[in-house]
C-alpha cells in the first residue's frame, strides 16, 4: 500500500522495525512489509532514520505539492539494472523501433479511453447517439495514427497533434455525461477550474510517482524521452509513458462523481482556479489505491493494476536491449 501523510504536522519516525505515524494525539505503527511507497502531501516531520529505513527496504519516499505534482523523492541512488539499457534508449529514438513504440504508447491510450466510453455507454442507451459521436470522432484519429510512417524526429508533433484531438473528443463525452453540477469545458491543469479537472490532477500526480519509479526499478532514465521532448529538468519518458495509465486515473475519478462521493467540502478556492483539500485528498487516495489493488488479466497473466506499470517497465527495458 501507499502510506499517505496528508496531515499538517504529522510525525513519521522508525520504532521497532515499523514506520511510527504521530497525528495529533493518535499513533500508530505500519510494517515495512505492508508500505511499497510512503506519500507526503503537506508540512510534515521525518527522522533520517525513517528515511533510512526506507531506503533500506526499497521503499520510496515522495514529496507532492497541493496540486498533487512531485517535486521530490528520497530513493536509492543505485541504478535500477545496466547502463547499457540507458545507452540504447538513447540511440533507439533515432530508429524505426522507437517510432513504433511511440507511436504504440499513444495507440493504447487512444484504444483505452475508447473502451471506456463504449463500457459507460452500455447503461446509458438516452445518450447512446452523442456517444457514438464521440466515439467516432476518435477512432477516427486513431486510424490516422496507424497510417503514420516515417521517423520520430519528423512525425513527432503529428502524433501529438491526433492525440490531442482524440483527448478533446474524450474529455467532451466525458463531461456530456456528467450531472450538469458537475460538467466541465475541456482540461485545465494546475490550478483546476473545476472539479473533475482537480480531482484528475492530482491523481495523475500520484500516477507520475508511480511511473517514475517503475522506470527506475527497470533501468530505465527517466528523462530521455521519444514523444515528449528533452527539456531542462524535465522527466519527458515518464510524461511519455503515463499515458498509457491515465486511464485508471479517468475510471477512478468518474465513478467518484457517478457514484455520487464528491462533495463540495473537498475542493478550497485559490486565486484563478481550485486545489484539493485534506478531505477531498483522503477520499481520491483511498479510491486510487483500491483501483491498483484490483486484478486484471494482462498478457496472459493475473495481476494487480499498479503491478502492470512495473510490468511493461521491464519488458520496455529488455526489448531495448534484444531480450
Amino acid at each position: 500500500m501507499q502510506l499517505v501523510i496528508n496531515t499538517h504536522g504529522s510525525f513519521l519516525k522508525k520504532q521497532n522495525n515499523c514506520f511510527l505515524v504521530k497525528v495529533d494525539d493518535k499513533t500508530f505503527e505500519v510494517s515495512e512489509k505492508k508500505v511499497d511507497s510512503i506519500l507526503i502531501t503537506t508540512s510534515a516531520t521525518i527522522t533520517t532514520d525513517a528515511i533510512k529505513f526506507a531506503v533500506e527496504n526499497n521503499i520510496d519516499i515522495v514529496f507532492l505539492d497541493n496540486f498533487g505534482d512531485p517535486y521530490g523523492r528520497v530513493w536509492h541512488s543505485k541504478l535500477g539494472s545496466t547502463t547499457y539499457i540507458r545507452r540504447r534508449q538513447l540511440e533507439i529514438s533515432e530508429e524505426p523501433e522507437g517510432f513504433r513504440l511511440a507511436k504504440s504508447w499513444i495507440e493504447q491510450k487512444i484504444d483505452s479511453q475508447i473502451f471506456f466510453l463504449k463500457d459507460l455507454k452500455k447503461n446509458r442507451p438516452d445518450q447512446k447517439d452523442e456517444l457514438d459521436d464521440y466515439i467516432s470522432g476518435m477512432e477516427d484519429m486513431k486510424s490516422q495514427l496507424e497510417t503514420l510512417e516515417g521517423k520520430l524526429d519528423e512525425m513527432r508533433g503529428k502524433i501529438m497533434g491526433l492525440e490531442g484531438m482524440a483527448s478533446r473528443h474524450y474529455f467532451e463525452a466525458l463531461s456530456f455525461l456528467l450531472p450538469d453540477r458537475w460538467k466541465f469545458n475541456g482540461r485545465s491543469r494546475n490550478p483546476a477550474k473545476d472539479e473533475f479537472n482537480c480531482l484528475l490532477n492530482y491523481g495523475y500526480g500520484v500516477l507520475y510517482s508511480k511511473v517514475e519509479k517503475a522506470c527506475i526499478i527497470a533501468g530505465l532514465d527517466p528523462y530521455v524521452g521519444f514523444n515528449h521532448t528533452d527539456d531542462y529538468n524535465k522527466k519527458s519518458f515518464v510524461f511519455d509513458l503515463i499515458e498509457m495509465y491515465r486511464i485508471h486515473i479517468d475510471r477512478t475519478v468518474f465513478n467518484l462523481f457517478s457514484k455520487k462521493q464528491v462533495s463540495d467540502s473537498f475542493f478550497d478556492e485559490i486565486p484563478n482556479g481550485m486545489t484539493l483539500n485534506k478531505e477531498g485528498k483522503a477520499v481520491l487516495i483511498q479510491a486510487v489505491n483500491e483501483t491498483f489493488d484490483k486484478e486484471i488479466s494482462y498478457k496472459g497473466r493475473n495481476i494487480k493494476i499498479g503491478n502492470t506499470i512495473q510490468f511493461d517497465c521491464h519488458r520496455i527495458a529488455n526489448s531495448l536491449i534484444g531480450k
